[in-house]
């Protein structure tokens, strides 16, 4: 594993070192790729933005603050807003380059188009049942709870990804929450009578 921070990277890759890139690609990809899952629901289009995201990183690599510079941790909370924000605008541009189309075609067929490949999910799979209760979510709701909860953003940083104010995001977790523990209920309670009726086995 290479411990090298985000900083170093940056300046190796900058520098020509063609490695450096590809580590920092497997240090962010996953949390940008659920970011842009989040916003367009579909897995083949949200690896395609991330992609162009890490294109502009490769062309024009962002300059990281003095204060940041030193601290591993901060280096990479920094580069990783800056990823967000770039993911979140290719994401909002292609979601309206989709509607020009879907306006061009006039087609109907807005529930094939949208339908995002949710599935079928099986009760007594967790992370897939959060995932189909997030994809139920608005979109603002869904988005903040994956960039906190799948992400482990900070309030301040969700806040520079997005461009909502810091009490707007708490109002969107706090309701996303209680969105999201209702869609989870059936699931938690299933668990629950397995528990209960093991234990009656066992007794």
């Amino acid at each position: 594993m290479d411990e090298r921070s985000d900083a170093t990277l940056l300046e190796a890759w900058t520098a020509g070192a063609a490695d450096a890139l590809g580590i920092l690609v497997q240090r962010h990809q996953a949390a940008l790729v659920r970011h842009a899952r989040a916003l367009l629901g579909d897995a083949g289009a949200s690896e395609d933005v991330v992609q162009d995201a890490f294109l502009r990183l490769a062309e024009k690599p962002p300059e990281l603050p003095p204060a940041a510079r030193g601290n591993p941790e901060a280096e990479t909370a920094v580069l990783a807003s800056w990823l967000h924000r770039v993911t979140r605008n290719l994401c909002m541009d292609a979601m309206r380059s989709e509607k020009r189309r879907k306006r061009r075609e006039e087609t109907v067929a807005t529930n094939e188009a949208t339908r995002g490949g949710l599935g079928t999910v099986e009760a007594n799979d967790t992370r897939d049942a959060v995932e189909r209760g997030l994809a139920k979510l608005p979109e603002e709701q869904r988005e903040v709870l994956v960039l906190r909860l799948l992400g482990d953003r900070s309030y301040k940083e969700i806040a520079e990804i997005t461009g909502k104010k810091a009490g707007t995001i708490g109002w969107l977790i706090s309701v996303g929450l209680k969105a999201l523990s209702t869609e989870l209920a059936p699931l938690i309670d299933a668990s629950r009578t397995q528990v209960q009726n093991l234990h009656g086995e066992l007794s």
